[in-house]
């Protein structure tokens, strides 16, 4: 299947419903922002740390798989030169309209992350790439993309997922609130799922999900030509029953060698 279109139109439905990752920045978190004060987020609820950025005033930095007027409106208010680029358009409409809103000058670009051919070798100072790859199924080509596209010495900062979120049943989760180990890692929701579980998540419009793994995660990373330089771990936020156990959510910062 084409994952890709298939994963827009969900997110096209997350968007309409107002999922909390499509929500704009206030005209407040703008005008803090102008003044330096402001904080993204990689993960759900952690602060990414400040020195993570440098000073971003001036550079050119790629929101990767990030829009929803959050984090590129903010970083544009900073004084950097931004540009979203996310696989959904009605996402990139989000940042539009704080742009509008708020005088901003942001670049939106519409595709699939794992495709940043048009963009020139060494275009970005930073990446900035919160939590969305579990939306595609190979995660190394975006991690190759990212060094390509970075200048040399620039930052990539992600966000993911640590792939034991994907191994337990998810209806046992959702229903009985029950940890049962049911599915292995690298983990797919087209390969893995029960068809009639999976045919009743497409019925509904679900963005369809993968786990990857550890390696392909931050090995991937540097493999690609990326020295990590910073780590965190975070929750879920929203009480996850693996919450009290372990952190589900990594942010990693990679510098391009």
């Amino acid at each position: 299947m084409d994952i890709v279109s298939y994963n827009r139109e969900a997110w096209t439905k997350e968007v309409a419903e107002g999922n909390k990752w499509t929500v704009p920045v206030s005209p407040e978190e703008i005008a803090d922002a102008r003044k330096g004060q402001w904080s993204l987020l990689l993960t759900p609820t952690k602060p990414v740390p400040r020195e993570w950025f440098g000073e971003v005033s001036g550079k050119d930095i790629l929101c990767l798989a990030s829009g929803g007027g959050q984090q590129g409106p903010i970083l544009a208010a900073a004084d950097a030169k931004v540009t979203v680029f996310d696989n959904c358009p009605a996402q990139l409409e989000r940042d539009g309209a704080v742009a509008a809103r708020e005088g901003l000058d942001i670049r939106l670009e519409q595709g699939d992350m794992k495709d940043l051919s048009r963009f020139p070798d060494g275009s970005f100072d930073v990446v900035f790439h919160p939590v969305s790859n579990i939306f595609v199924e190979d995660v190394r080509p975006v991690w190759k993309e990212c060094r390509r596209v970075l200048k040399k010495g620039g930052v990539l900062l992600a966000g993911f997922v640590n792939p034991i979120l994907y191994i337990f049943d998810l209806e046992e989760w959702d229903t009985n609130q029950k940890l049962n180990v049911r599915y292995r890692i690298p983990y797919s929701d087209i390969a893995q799922l029960p068809e009639e579980l999976l045919a009743k998540r497409m019925a509904a419009k679900e963005a369809l999900e993968f786990g990857h793994s550890l390696e392909d995660q931050i090995g991937g990373q540097i493999a690609a030509g990326f020295a990590v330089t910073g780590f965190f771990e975070d929750s879920s936020g929203w009480g996850d029953l693996l919450d009290p156990y372990i952190n589900t959510f990594i942010a990693t910062r990679a510098t391009k060698i």
